[in-house]
């Protein structure tokens, strides 16, 4: 008997305990109207999840006009705990939301966009109070979209961006950098299109309707509202330094055609002089051939002496006419 009521005693003791820790939080649950049973406080502590932040976000969500028929129930919200989420930033977009009354937000689409590993609150309240976005972005390392117009004049542009949060777009959707990079494609293809830079300085509203209606928004996560030509400077003139390039280009093509030409001239030149040597080494060897050429017809009785000194006297005979027709003395043949 003195067992039984120690047990017993004991069992009491450890009831009170668990009625005492998770009290206050069922208390407020039922003062609330947020319907989270005791015994749904206990099984949340069974399954590791935090009984405060759960309790806390449900309280909130009633209080907000959160209701369950919106999926955001007791289970819903462990089972978006349990994944990973962030109950309370997702009950407090939807409350963003909610007040709003322009934008449609389910619970469910909230818990995606949590998961999902975007700022659902963010996002709500971007959908509310629009955004700026610098184009170049901040810190990056150009400061201003260098394009250049049809008459070669470059002008330097920089532009703010307003956006708003596309919720539907939201998962799977282009992030910030894709509608900077888009943007910037954008005005550079608007002054490049551009007959000359004086009209764009004259108009700088014709590249925002420009950009504005292609549609750079799509497939992005966000929807352009307005785009604004924050400051807009000239920059060299490109045309000319090309047309420049293309002149110093040509010289120096020209240059080498020419040294090519000079150099095929050369060799050509040297070419000739060894066909003349070439000739003369010819001519010598043929020269080198008379005297043998006589000895054999002295030999053979062919030539006689006084044939010989019949050819030495036309010889000389020419040697001296040729040398009264150049003006130089005349050298007596050996």
């Amino acid at each position: 008997m003195v067992y039984f009521l120690i047990i017993l005693i004991i069992v009491v003791l450890v009831v009170i305990g668990v009625f005492m820790s998770y009290f206050r939080w069922w208390i407020q649950s039922v003062l609330t109207g947020a319907g989270v049973g005791f015994f749904d406080l206990i099984g949340m502590t069974f399954r590791k999840v935090r009984v405060a932040e759960i309790v806390r976000t449900k309280i909130m969500a009633v209080q907000a006009g959160i209701l369950d028929d919106t999926g955001a129930t007791v289970q819903a919200m462990e089972a978006h705990y349990l994944a990973g989420g962030k109950i309370q930033i997702v009950i407090r977009a939807l409350i963003a939301a909610n007040k709003a009354k322009t934008i449609k937000l389910t619970f469910r689409e909230a818990c995606a966009i949590d998961l999902a590993g975007r700022n659902v609150l963010e996002a709500v309240q971007t959908s509310v109070y629009p955004r700026v976005i610098d184009c170049p972005a901040k810190g990056s390392a150009k400061r201003s979209l260098d394009a250049v117009a049809r008459d070669g004049i470059q002008l330097k542009v920089r532009a703010r961006v307003t956006v708003r949060s596309n919720l539907q777009q939201l998962i799977g959707g282009a992030t910030e950098e894709t509608i900077i990079a888009r943007v910037g494609e954008g005005i550079v293809s608007a002054i490049g299109s551009a007959q000359n830079h004086k009209t764009v300085l004259e108009n700088p509203d014709l590249i925002s309707k420009a950009v504005l209606e292609r549609r750079l928004d799509s497939q992005t996560a966000y929807e352009i509202v307005s785009i604004d030509i924050a400051d807009i400077d000239v920059g060299e003139n490109i045309g000319a330094r090309l047309k420049a390039d293309q002149a110093e280009a040509d010289t120096r093509v020209a240059r080498a055609k020419a040294e090519g030409r000079r150099a095929m001239a050369v060799a050509k030149e040297q070419e000739n002089q060894a066909a003349i040597e070439e000739s003369r080494s010819k001519l010598v060897e043929a020269e080198a051939e008379v005297p043998r050429a006589m000895a054999d017809a002295f030999q053979s009785g062919k030539l006689g002496i006084l044939d010989y000194y019949k050819l030495r006297n036309v010889q000389a005979d020419t040697e001296m006419r040729t040398a009264i027709s150049a003006g130089t003395d005349m050298k007596p043949t050996q």
